[in-house]
């Protein structure tokens, strides 16, 4: 197999990493194991590896982790396996990728509006409610 020349978020699309995952798996004749069940599966096996380098680690020491470079190495190495598999989940299911990720942005938009939801972390149903209780309960 020819070497993947470097690849760059700036100058490389998400078809091409398509394409790159698509030629992977078929040189290994993989294709007949990857239907979207399996491949949703393994996604979140793999999403699991990735969690477990969080595991137990407070929050004041992920900047020691991102700095370090074997296990931001391995970081990327397990973000890497998820990307993978979803880009192999959106080449199984035949999903544009930059479409589907521009509609689900539309309808995130529309479910959470940044005048509502600007610098809080809750989830809009909670939002919401508290929106509409303030609403009813009209001004001081």
């Amino acid at each position: 197999m020819p070497d993947i020349p470097p690849l760059l978020d700036e100058t490389t699309t998400t078809g091409d990493l398509k394409r790159l995952v698509e030629a992977f798996v078929s040189e290994r004749d993989w294709g007949k194991y990857h239907n979207a069940k399996d491949v949703a599966i393994a996604i979140n096996v793999e999403a699991a590896e990735l969690l477990e380098l969080f595991e137990w680690v407070r929050e004041h020491e992920i900047p020691a982790l991102l700095a370090d470079e074997e296990k931001r190495r391995h970081l990327g190495e397990e973000l890497a396996d998820v990307i993978m598999l979803c880009l192999n989940l959106a080449s199984v299911a035949d999903l544009d990728v930059a479409d589907t990720v521009r509609r689900k942005l539309e309808k995130n938009r529309v479910k959470y509006p940044a005048d509502m939801v600007r610098g809080n972390y809750r989830k809009y149903t909670q939002l919401r409610a508290q929106s509409k209780e303030e609403a009813s309960h009209g001004p001081d």
